[in-house]
């Protein structure tokens, strides 16, 4: 029975303090990488300006959803209850001027569409779901969720040798390099 072919998935270092993890990820954005991430057992003020990160799109796209439900709750309210089928209740008149009826419609789906357009957009941006992530092959990686914190560099980043990024995550202070593979 033959080996499982492997792909190199990156160099993971790790780092025992926040303030390590900080001025590491720092170092690696000055040094140009761009596929590279932090992993910590909790959120640290500031990491996404360390590594160099651009502000989400994830608000636009919200706002796209948020927009389009608005959108089709009008619609939807207006061409049923003024051009196909006009209501009259109470002697109210059946035009554009029952739109504060509309109110209440137009504010859920806004809400409801803009809470999907949330949820699918991370899906995406995340790539998820994904079953398996190269890093759960790692050893050392179980302790990333206790109290260790980690950089991989992934071997898909142009600036990444394998003799040069481990030399690189040893000289700013990276400990238990290890070499990361990944099934195919």
């Amino acid at each position: 029975m033959s080996s499982p072919l492997k792909r190199v998935h990156g160099y993971l270092a790790e780092f025992t303090s926040t303030r390590d993890v900080f001025h590491a990820a720092e170092k690696v954005r000055d040094a140009g990488y761009s596929s590279w991430d932090v992993h910590s057992p909790f959120p640290v003020h500031g990491m996404d300006d360390a590594m160099g990160m651009p502000r989400s799109i994830l608000p636009r796209f919200v706002l796209v959803g948020g927009i389009l439900g608005l959108s089709t709750a009008f619609l939807l309210q207006f061409l049923t209850q003024v051009v196909i089928y006009p209501t009259v209740v109470q002697a109210k008149p059946a035009n554009i001027y029952t739109i504060a009826a509309f109110f209440p419609v137009m504010f859920e789906l806004t809400i409801l569409f803009s809470a999907f357009t949330a949820l699918f957009t991370c899906l995406v941006m995340m790539k998820l779901p994904r079953l398996n992530h190269p890093l759960f092959n790692s050893a050392n990686f179980a302790k990333f969720s206790d109290d260790k914190f980690f950089i991989c560099i992934e071997a898909r980043d142009p600036k990444f040798s394998a003799e040069k990024t481990k030399a690189f995550l040893a000289d700013i202070g990276g400990t238990s390099i290890e070499l990361v593979e990944d099934e195919l």
